[in-house]
C-alpha cells in the first residue's frame, strides 16, 4: 500500500460538484472528480478514455489553509435559447462563479498498486498538459508535484504526518477529510465513466480535526 501526495495551492481554486447551467459553485475543499481530472491532464489522458484505475484510489484532503469563498460576477451575451435553439444576441445572462481565494491543501491518493502511484508521481513532475485547480484559468501557485510525495504509508498517516521543506505542515487546528466505505457525508464526485460522459456517483467522506499529532474526533459524528 502506498499514498501519493499532491500540493494544491494557488490564488484561486474552484471545486464544484453540483453546478448546472449559469451558476457555478465550489466546495470548501478539492473534489475527487477535480483531482482525478488533474491527474488525467498530467497523464495526457483524453476525456473519452476510461478512468477506472484512478477512480479506485482512495482520496483524502488535509486543509492547510481554509480559502475565502468569493463570488465572481460574469456575463455572457449571445447564449443559446432552449425554446428556439438559436443564439439571442440581444440578451445578456448573468453567470455567478464562486471560487476559493488563497486556499492551500495537501491531497492524498491511496492504492495498492505502487507502480501506478509511481507512474502518477512521474506524470505530475512532467505533466503532458497544463494543470489547473478546478478551472483551466486557475493555475497552481506552486508545483503540484512534491519530490518526496510518494510514501509507503497509509492515507491517514501520510496526511497527518507529512511535514517537509517542500510543504511545511501548519500549526494550529486542521481539517482532515478521508474517503470512507460506508460512513460520513455524501459527495457526488466519484467518477463512474470517462469524463466525456459526465457520470459521477456518491461516496462517503469522514471529517476529523487534529492539531499536530493529537487527534480530536469530529464532534458532529458523535
Amino acid at each position: 500500500m502506498g499514498t501519493l501526495l499532491l500540493r494544491l495551492r494557488g490564488p484561486m481554486q474552484s471545486w464544484g460538484t453540483t453546478s448546472r447551467f449559469d451558476e457555478r459553485e465550489t466546495q470548501l475543499e478539492p473534489s475527487k472528480s477535480g483531482v482525478i481530472g488533474l491527474l488525467c491532464a498530467a497523464l495526457g489522458r483524453d476525456r473519452a478514455e476510461p478512468v477506472d484505475d484512478l477512480a479506485a484510489l482512495r482520496m483524502g484532503v488535509r486543509v492547510d489553509r481554509e480559502g475565502i469563498p468569493m463570488r465572481d460576477y460574469q456575463t455572457a451575451t449571445g447564449v443559446l435559447i432552449a425554446a428556439s435553439a438559436k443564439a439571442d444576441r440581444e440578451r445578456t445572462v448573468v453567470s455567478p462563479r464562486f471560487y476559493l481565494s488563497d486556499a492551500a491543501f495537501l491531497v492524498g491518493l491511496e492504492g495498492d498498486d505502487l507502480s501506478l502511484l509511481r507512474h502518477l508521481h512521474e506524470a505530475l513532475r512532467r505533466p503532458v498538459w497544463p494543470l489547473a485547480l478546478g478551472r483551466k484559468s486557475f493555475v497552481p501557485g506552486c508545483p503540484v508535484f512534491l519530490p518526496d510525495g510518494l510514501l509507503e504509508t497509509s492515507l491517514r498517516a501520510s496526511l497527518v504526518d507529512y511535514d517537509s521543506a517542500h510543504h511545511p505542515r501548519p500549526t494550529g487546528s486542521m481539517r482532515l477529510l478521508l474517503e470512507h466505505a460506508s460512513h460520513g457525508a455524501i459527495r457526488l464526485d466519484q467518477p463512474m465513466a470517462p469524463y466525456a460522459q459526465r457520470r459521477f456517483g456518491p461516496r462517503f467522506v469522514h471529517t476529523e480535526f487534529f492539531t499536530g499529532a493529537s487527534h480530536v474526533p469530529d464532534p458532529a459524528a458523535a
